[in-house]
């Protein structure tokens, strides 16, 4: 996977991004954890989550938010980091312009960026959010959400209680055309082990084939 730097709005970024053969391939990118509590895009989740997408055919993209390995500024409170997404997300569209469908997945404050990007971004297709922070960020940014996706949580997580991620879902739930699809891993706390991260890549994957083969129905219908 070629190392790519790119422009942010406060520097340079830099990431590790693998292109799909396919020409209008599916694209994803991938957001790292909290920058200062060791967060970067060679956390365990990131790195899995990037090699299932790759292996499902997506062009992907993880990368450093400022101020974190050999990207470039410094931390700011998220706000700046929401714009670094948005960055990264330029690049990825200017590389692969004629993609399929469009996704973020993000884990805790990765999680949490990815969701403020879809607000942001009405073309997203869909999300995988892992270990979402619902009791340390105000989500009401989401009214309406834009589009269904994934959330994984660790029914241990001793840092974001499992019932606000829940109480979050179902309200979420109650928005017309939304269905997110809620999954809880038993005994996994807010940092997964390496066993842990298998399943949680292997419910992403199931729900991503599942979205792209509905997103696909409706064309082979036409």
């Amino acid at each position: 996977m070629p190392e790519v730097m790119f422009a942010g709005p406060d520097g340079r970024l830099e990431g590790r991004y693998h292109h799909a053969k396919q020409p209008n391939a599916p694209v994803a990118l991938v957001l790292h954890p909290h920058p200062l509590h060791g967060g970067t895009m060679n956390n365990r989740v990131v790195h899995a989550l990037f090699e299932r997408f790759r292996d499902m055919g997506f062009s992907v993209l993880r990368f450093n938010f400022r101020g974190v390995g050999r990207s470039q500024g410094r931390y700011d409170g998220g706000i700046g980091e929401i714009s670094d997404a948005a960055a990264a997300l330029d690049f990825l569209q200017a590389v692969n312009p004629s993609a399929s469908a469009l996704w973020v997945a993000g884990y805790s404050f990765g999680a949490y960026v990815g969701m403020q990007l879809l607000m942001r971004r009405p073309e997203m297709g869909g999300f995988v959010s892992v270990s979402l922070p619902a009791s340390h960020y105000d989500f009401g940014f989401l009214a309406p959400c834009p589009c269904n996706g994934l959330v994984v949580h660790g029914a241990e997580d001793e840092l974001v209680p499992e019932g606000s991620v829940r109480k979050l879902v179902e309200k979420l739930n109650t928005q017309k055309g939304i269905r997110l699809d809620y999954r809880v891993l038993p005994g996994a706390g807010h940092v997964f082990t390496p066993e842990q991260t298998a399943k949680v890549v292997d419910m992403a994957e199931d729900h991503v084939r599942a979205a792209l083969n509905r997103s696909r129905m409706p064309l082979a219908a036409d």
